[in-house]
């Protein structure tokens, strides 16, 4: 079912509830599926919107943060090895890594907005997103990533890929 159907099928009163719970901090709830769903559904459209913007702006003029060049720096400084280009599920969800990512993410509480939020990101930067090339992350860790990414120029086959189809 497409978001605009969900939305449409909660009504007003039903999209404006969902729309404070999901500001609501997550130690307020359960694990409630109804809510997990909203969630899925915002960290998709994120996605879709994200994908869309790389898809038809050309990835190295894009600012995504008004601390870009902080995030950027700090990630290098701390993940200099990690290929964006192709990430690998442990490269985020490992115990070892974990334990890297977890102090990165947290200097950026307070600083940059929603720093913790699920949020999709592509394991390949040259393919779009699906279930097999998905993974959920952080904000801040998508930010890192996609900063990486369309600085160093793995993004541009997305952009390149979709300029050639039009």
């Amino acid at each position: 079912m497409a978001s605009e159907d969900v939305l449409a099928a909660l009504g007003v009163e039903g999209a404006s509830a969902a729309a404070h719970a999901l500001s609501l901090p997550a130690e307020a709830y359960g694990n409630d599926p109804r809510l997990e769903a909203m969630w899925a559904m915002k960290a998709y459209n994120h996605a879709e919107v994200y994908f869309n913007l790389i898809s038809s702006v050309e990835p190295s003029f894009l600012r995504l943060t008004k601390m870009d060049d902080h995030i950027y720096s700090s990630f290098r400084e701390m993940f200099s090895e990690l290929d964006v280009k192709l990430l690998k599920e442990e490269d985020l969800k490992s115990e070892p890594a974990k334990e890297r990512w977890r102090p990165f993410c947290e200097q950026f509480q307070g600083l940059v907005e929603d720093f913790n939020f699920g949020t999709l990101l592509r394991l390949n930067a040259e393919k779009d997103y699906s279930e097999e090339n998905s993974i959920f992350a952080t904000r801040v860790q998508f930010f890192a990533v996609e900063i990486a990414r369309n600085r160093e120029g793995h993004n541009n086959a997305v952009f390149t890929s979709k300029r050639t189809k039009s």
